[in-house]
């Protein structure tokens, strides 16, 4: 069976691993899988994040980030498009998540960005998920 939307199958490994306070979590490999987990490692909600190879598939190992006692980074991720939604914001409508405590993770002309860069940049896009 084909996977109809790989991004909320990313989201949900990653809030399983979570409830299950697993330290890493994997799953097959997309250049935009990779983009979201470079953008969660940047805004310090992962660890880190690395694309390995065996044979011909690819997958994404994903090392989950907990605070000191244990609590993870990550209390949120909700996807917002979807491929029966799509959610697209124009450059003036970029959303803020918790009053810009969290991060929307856009697609946007100039690539895979956060909300704040797309707002910085002046582009909108696709809004693929939010983070906090």
């Amino acid at each position: 069976m084909a996977l109809t939307d790989p991004i909320a199958d990313m989201l949900t490994r990653i809030r399983n691993g979570i409830a299950a306070r697993h330290e890493r979590v994997e799953m097959p490999c997309s250049r935009l899988k990779v983009e979201i987990a470079r953008i969660l490692k940047e805004e310090g909600y992962i660890t880190n994040f690395k694309v390995s190879e065996e044979g011909k598939k690819k997958s994404l190992k994903v090392t989950l980030r907990y605070d000191d006692e244990g609590e993870s980074v990550i209390f949120n991720l909700d996807r917002i498009s979807r491929p029966g939604r799509r959610v697209y914001v124009g450059r003036n409508e970029v959303p803020r998540v918790m009053g810009g405590l969290g991060v929307s993770i856009l697609t946007t002309p100039k690539g895979v960005m956060t909300g704040k860069n797309a707002r910085k940049e002046g582009v909108g896009g696709e809004v693929l998920c939010n983070v906090s």
